[in-house]
Parts: structure tokens; sequence; C-alpha cells
């Protein structure tokens, strides 16, 4: 299959976490109760693995950072959960989350412990119980999913992190291939319950393997943990209403151009310390969003940006799009972070697909959600705002947009078919309309636009903006957050 090195748990410890900042919470395990048979079978668990059990839990740092740190290990009777395990795992879940501390854990587990039978089956409720409660304090839970991952195991703690990633070539499922072959009488098809082809339908968020391990923990950790840091971005001073500004077709052009800033640029120039989350981690993935964790001229945030440079007629953005967005809202409102949405889209996709689909739905919900989100948010309409796509981003308590910007219930050219009956008149519709930025500035729907030089570069928009948001999250979008 590929996998990378199997490390052990204690390997994986030293290999993440600060040299000698591991503070071990387990407590030994009681094997009374057990039968002979199962009791002589833990002790040469015990002595294969090196470990009294099947996982090992405690504190250290990652850079500095703490956090708990919940670790398999495979040659414990193949990782599997038995009831003193999801115990331990329950328990120190509840420990940083009394403490405050973010968890990361690492899996590699066939399952739940078929010795123990249903008992342990059912406390793998006790563990998902525990770390919905770690969740609901607003604290991060990071995940990374080792060859093999399967069964309980994957079905409880090992799918419900913010972040969740895999190590290469790994085999993560629900059921394993060989107990499918074995009910079913014919094998298990190849290629689905790999990292790999996981990642790319957007179940997970990425491949990465256990020697990348401290470095993804270290680049969320400095997103969902690190304070706001000083900007270093130059903000511009914001357009004036009475401002001659250019004619709605113009700005129209311009946001249409090759070469325009879009959202990708934004991150390039304007932030630092990205993390790029795919799919919406329930079996779907659109590339016409962006999702990632990031900081834009020094402020944390979640960010969900439309990607102008991946839609085109034949790659719409369509409700599976809208679905990942939502996923960064919850994501942002969990974790405490600022959301920033960027809108940036000639239109969601008009197809029987996308009807039965629910892109409709999707966008009433996600206007639902962002209106009624208890975290800073500011939406940028950065180019193209086109139709109900652009209007399921726009509804933050600050709505921001580049002098050219502008936002329209359909392309222009479509009101004009719908008004004239030809697509001829549509820069008069624009202009009618009031479609540009200065417009809705102007009419209150737009709390400030950010200039646009002649001479500008991908880089410069895209780092006038970056300090434009960061500005109005600084200022007090929301009073008392920071």
């Amino acid at each position: 299959m590929g996998t990378s090195r199997r490390w052990t748990a204690r390997g994986l410890i030293d290999l993440v976490l600060d040299e000698g900042s591991y503070e071990s919470w387990d407590e030994p395990v009681d094997a009374g109760g057990h039968s002979d048979e199962y009791q002589a079978e833990l002790r040469a668990a015990a002595e294969k693995a090196g470990t009294d059990e099947s996982v090992l839990t405690g504190r250290g740092t990652v850079n500095g950072r703490p956090v708990a740190f919940i670790v398999n290990e495979f040659q414990f009777l193949a990782g599997s959960i038995g009831v003193a395990a999801a115990e331990r795992i329950a328990s120190a879940v509840r420990r940083a989350a009394a403490a405050g501390i973010p968890v990361v854990a690492s899996t590699a587990s066939g399952g739940t412990r078929m010795q123990e039978g249903t008992r342990a089956f059912v406390h793998m409720i006790e563990i998902s119980r525990a770390l919905m409660e770690h969740r609901a304090a607003g604290l991060p839970y990071l995940v990374h999913l080792r060859h093999p991952t399967t069964g309980g195991v994957y079905a409880s703690w090992g799918s419900l992190g913010h972040v969740t990633v895999a190590e290469p070539g790994a085999l993560v499922g629900f059921l394993g291939p060989k107990v499918y072959a074995a009910l079913n009488g014919r094998p298990f098809p190849e290629g689905v319950q790999t990292a790999e082809n996981l990642a790319a339908k957007g179940v997970i968020d990425a491949v990465v393997s256990s020697e990348d391990l401290r470095w993804l923990f270290d680049l969320a950790l400095a997103v969902l943990v690190d304070p706001p840091g000083p900007g270093t971005q130059e903000r511009r001073t914001p357009v004036a209403a009475d401002v001659v500004a250019a004619a709605a077709w113009e700005s129209i052009e311009h946001t249409r151009a090759d070469g325009r800033a879009g959202v990708r640029e934004l991150l390039k120039y304007g932030a630092e310390g990205t993390l790029r989350l795919r799919g919406t981690d329930e079996g779907e993935r659109d590339e016409t969003v962006i999702v990632a964790l990031t900081r834009l001229d020094g402020i944390p945030c979640v960010l969900v940006g439309q990607d102008r440079s991946r839609q085109s007629a034949a790659t719409p953005m369509g409700p599976g799009a809208l679905r990942e967005a939502r996923r960064a809202m919850r994501l942002a409102e969990e974790l405490r972070l600022p959301l920033v949405t960027v809108i940036d889209t000639p239109g969601a996709e008009l197809s029987p697909e996308a009807e039965e689909g629910a892109i409709a739905g999707e966008i009433a919900r996600c206007i639902a959600t962002l209106v009624t989100m208890t975290v800073p948010t500011v939406s940028m309409i950065l180019g193209q705002g086109c139709g109900g796509g652009a209007l399921a981003l726009l509804p933050a308590a600050t709505v921001l947009a580049t002098e050219h910007a502008w936002l329209s219930p359909l392309p222009p050219e479509g009101a004009s078919v719908i008004r004239y009956g030809t697509v001829d008149r549509a820069a008069e519709m624009a202009t009618s309309q009031g479609v540009r930025a200065l417009d809705l500035l102007a009419g209150g729907e737009v709390h400030a636009v950010v200039p646009e030089h002649d001479d500008d570069t991908p880089a410069d928009l895209a780092r006038a903006v970056a300090a434009e948001i960061a500005h109005h999250l600084r200022s007090g979008t929301a009073p008392g957050f920071w």
C-alpha cells in the first residue's frame, strides 16, 4: 500500500512534541476481572508493544504551546480500544478541557476490542461525549489517521477533528477489508479506503506523513492558539462616498480581466501561515471555493473565498461549494475565530444537478448561518459579485469592497435580456441597477471601499485588501472579542 514508516506511540511523542516536554497522564491499568486467557493476551501485548495499553496520553508542548496528546500503539492488540483504553482517552480529553488546551491525536487501530465485546463498543460513545465537551469549550481538536485506522476508532474520535489528515497510503475505513471480504464473499474495491482517495473526496483535509506532523500542528496552532500579531501591510485611505467613480461597465471589465487579484493572491501576498482545509469533511469537495485557517496581516481567522480562477462554464460553483462555506462558518463559530468571506463569482451553478443538490437551499442556509454568527465576521467583495452565489457570503457584520468590485442579482447581460430581450444593453443595465462598490457604499450596503490604483499589481491589491480586513477586525467589529 506504500505507507510511510510505522512509528510507535513513544516514537511519535518524541517526533511531535518539544524535547523533554511530555508528561504522562496515564494511570496503571487494572486487568482484574478478565478471564485468565485474556489477561495472558494483555501481558503478551504489553511485552510486545512496550506499553501498558493501546493508547498513551499526556501533556506536552509544540513549539512552546501546551497540548494534550493521545496516541495509539498499534503493536498492542492492533491498537484496539477496550474499556480501559476508552476511559483513558476520555479522561485525557476532559483533563485537557479543564486545562483549556487543545487535543491532538494520532490513531492506528483496528477498532473496538473484540475480546471485551459490547461494553468496549459502547465506550466509543463516552470518548465522543468527552470530545464534544472539549469542542464546546472552543478548544481545537486535531487528528492524524495512521495506517490502519478502521472500525469504531474511525467512527468516533478519528472523525471528530476540526482538522483531520492521514498519512500517505494509510488504510482508513469504517469496515476492514478482510471483514468485508469474509462477510460478502468478494473483496472490497481497491483504492476506496485510502488516505489519498478520502482527501480527494473531501472526507479528510490532507495527506500528511508522520514526519511532517509537528509542522502541521505548529501551523494550525499558530492560527488557533496564538494571539493576533501586529499588522505589517500599509492600509490605504478608504474611498470617499462622493468620489468620481469609474463607469459600472468599466469596473465589470476590470474584475473580469486576466491577472485580476483573487482569493489565491490574497492568501499568497496578504496572509501567512495558511492551512488549507479541503472539502466538507462529509464526502464532498468543490474546488471553486477555498477554506483556510490563516492570519491576514497578523489577525488569525477562518477564511472562505470563492476562487474565480476555478469557476467556468464547465466547473461552476455548485451546492457543494456552499456546503464547504458552511463548514468554514461552523469552524469559526466553534473555534471562536473571526470569519472572513471573499466574494468573487460570476454566479452559482444553474443546472438540473444543482437543483437536485439544493443550490437554493444552500444559499439560504449560508445566509441564515452568517447572519446569526456571534464571532466577528467580515465579507470582502473582491471582484465579481453575481447572483445568489455572491449573496450567500455577503451578510457579514462588516462588508467591504474593492473599488471596482460590483454586486448584481444577475450578470448584467442576463438582466439586459430580461429587461430588453437582448444582451446589447448590459452596460446600461449595470449602471441603472447601481452595481458598483461606490453605489453600495452610498446606499449603506458596504461599509468601506479599498481604493484601486492604475498601476496595482495583484500583490499590491492583495496586501491592501488584507490590511483593510485586519483593520476592521482590530478596530472592534465585535467589541470585546480581542
